[in-house]
């Protein structure tokens, strides 16, 4: 079986790339690529070769575009749980502090925010788009407003949560409202990125870690908070699967990019 996620360790820099590679899914997570990606992040914790991790995705069409929706995940029958594959892909679910830089070309939508959310920062090229389509489909944006809370302004979050699929935030919009870091040439994202996490790297990796936990730190508090409440907003809100299966096949194919 080939593998959904690529990982190359360079041990002369420290610096590793993990690459979503489902490039004719549009880097799509399925379940086997949510295992990979966990294990990918506990596997770091333990190899001291590797001192800063690099996130992004094959192909030029997309850095990840959130769940396959193909993918069929059974619910347990009580409203007070929720079996979200999702939940675990991110490095901080694994305990992994190391810092991760993700390289993002074109799109970065839905569950993709699993993962910006935990990066320490985005580089993005100049053609990347990001996008949030839950509302469209009848679903609510818990954990993904929630990740982005933390890194955009309320009223931008708001905005992108709520517009669904008939708006766009260009790369430029991301780099002014904070979500992206440094904004790049579509050829040069992931040799910016890697290039900013080799410095890193160079450093001792220890200092590193600590200031990596240090920033967290700082917003730890009301990201649990809010996070604990997600599950049950998502059992309130969101329509049954029949209901979000007829939107999706309905869906628009207008948009327009800000």
């Amino acid at each position: 079986m080939s593998s959904c996620v690529r990982v190359e360790r360079d041990k002369e820099t420290g610096v590793a790339v993990v690459t979503l590679d489902r490039p004719e899914k549009r880097n799509a997570i399925d379940l086997e690529t949510a295992r990979e990606l966990s294990a990918a992040w506990r596997e770091f914790r333990f190899d001291d070769s590797v001192r800063a991790v690099v996130l992004t995705g094959a192909g030029d069409k997309a850095f990840c575009t959130g769940i396959d929706r193909g993918v069929d995940v059974p619910q347990p029958p009580s409203p007070y749980s929720i079996d979200d594959p999702l939940l675990s892909i991110g490095p901080k679910a694994n305990d992994l502090w190391k810092p991760v830089i993700a390289a993002v070309r074109g799109m970065a939508c839905g569950g993709a925010f699993y993962l910006l959310g935990e990066v320490e920062f985005v580089v993005a090229a100049e053609d990347a788009t990001f996008f949030d389509p839950h509302t469209t489909y009848g679903m609510v944006s818990a954990y993904e407003a929630i990740y982005m809370a933390q890194r955009m302004p309320f009223g931008e979050v708001a905005r992108m949560s709520l517009m669904g699929t008939a708006e766009r935030v260009s790369a430029r919009r991301a780099y002014e409202t904070g979500l992206v870091s440094e904004l790049t040439a579509r050829q040069d994202v992931l040799g910016a990125a890697v290039r900013s996490a080799e410095v890193i790297a160079s450093y001792p990796t220890e200092a590193v870690q600590g200031t990596v936990r240090a920033v967290w730190a700082a917003k730890e508090g009301a990201r649990s908070q809010a996070l604990a409440q997600a599950p049950h907003l998502v059992a309130l809100g969101n329509l049954p699967p029949d209901r979000q299966a007829e939107l999706f096949a309905a869906r628009r194919s207008g948009f327009r990019t800000r």
